[in-house]
């Protein structure tokens, strides 16, 4: 506690003159800074903009329709990590919207927490195909990738809806209308990647950057580093979480990455297709993907929309609106009754502000 007050009493030290919007990649660490309610102890000049750190969030709607048909499927058990049981997707008056929805219609789906868990699953019940649903960024990804690697029963296929996290913020910081002064990068994804992958935002930006942790310590470490580089006019990569990240991040992680996955264009909900930011699965791993494992996902299908109407998702995970913002937070869409996808995730900004009491004005 007392190093967390030094380095908040170190903030308020600067000598700002004027507003510093600082984006905080990830979801985790939103939490963190709602949870412990830093932006109330912060200089008022200092704006910290939720960023594109949810693959729950982004997950596409064709991905989401894809695991309602398979978990409808004959003989097929789906499972996935919880959050995405119940993320909607737009479907007409009736239609099943969610996977929570299919299971109430008798569909075997399961909630799990590991990959460990879906290949315990698949050797329990070798009649019957699993398929291992999984949106996530590289810290998910990677277990994936090992569990392939180690070797899987041959029930079990994966659907992929996995992203690199770096490719978006790229994305973001070539809009010429991005008004972002600095950046705090994601601990969790740099623990995998290595905290070198975010120099890019200092070389080709020309704006501060620093890796944090989860702690309140580390948070307000990264902050006090990005606004000094911003003051002194500074740009560099800081590593504000080097007990845990390394400048090359984890090699065995990695390997198995580039074993198993390939790097391609991917689509990212209500924000479009992003160049190489979705992992697929590569070589002799495609064996494993769903989407050439089973028919009911080759029919023709209509389009679906990107997100809900008058949702605001998507501007809230570029950094575009605050959550309160949005036309239907708190109103319309609340955690017991979603409307977007933002309000469904522990590392979605609705849901967490929510949840740390932040309602709409």
């Amino acid at each position: 506690m007392q190093a967390a007050k030094l380095w908040l009493s170190r903030i308020h030290e600067l000598p700002l003159r004027e507003s510093v919007a600082v984006m905080n990649v990830c979801g985790g660490h939103e939490h963190s800074l709602s949870m412990l309610g830093l932006r109330a102890v912060l200089p008022k000049m200092v704006r910290l903009i939720p960023g594109p750190g949810c693959p729950v969030c982004v997950c596409p709607e064709e991905d989401i329709a894809d695991s309602i048909a398979l978990a409808l499927h004959g003989g097929v058990t789906l499972v996935a990590f919880g959050d995405m049981l119940r993320v909607p997707m737009n479907a007409p008056k009736g239609e099943i919207k969610t996977l929570a929805g299919a299971r109430a219609a008798g569909a075997d789906v399961r909630p799990i927490s590991s990959p460990q868990e879906a290949v315990a699953i698949a050797r329990a019940q070798p009649e019957r195909q699993v398929v291992f649903f999984v949106a996530g960024f590289e810290t998910t990804t990677a277990p994936v990738a090992a569990m392939l690697a180690e070797g899987v029963p041959d029930n079990l296929s994966v659907l992929l809806a996995a992203r690199l996290t770096w490719p978006a913020v790229d994305m973001l910081l070539q809009d010429k209308d991005s008004a972002l002064d600095a950046l705090i990068a994601p601990g969790h994804v740099a623990t995998v990647m290595g905290a070198e992958e975010w120099r890019f935002v200092a070389d080709t930006y020309h704006l501060p950057v620093a890796v944090a942790g989860f702690s309140a310590v580390s948070l307000l470490a990264a902050l006090y580093s990005v606004l000094r580089q911003k003051l002194e006019n500074r740009p560099f990569l800081d590593n504000c979480y080097a007990e845990l990240v390394q400048p090359q991040g984890n090699a065995k992680a990695r390997r198995w990455l580039d074993e198993v996955m390939e790097v391609g264009p991917a689509n990212w909900r209500g924000i479009g297709i992003i160049p190489a930011s979705g992992f697929f699965l590569r070589g002799a791993w495609k064996r494993y993907d769903a989407r050439q494992r089973f028919d009911v996902l080759a029919a023709p299908r209509r389009r679906i929309g990107e997100m809900p109407p008058g949702c605001d998702c998507a501007a809230v995970v570029l950094g575009k609106l605050t959550p309160e913002q949005c036309r239907l937070y708190g109103k319309a869409c609340t955690p017991m009754h979603p409307v977007g996808p933002c309000m469904v995730s522990d590392e979605g900004a609705c849901h967490i502000w929510w949840q740390a009491g932040l309602r709409a004005a």
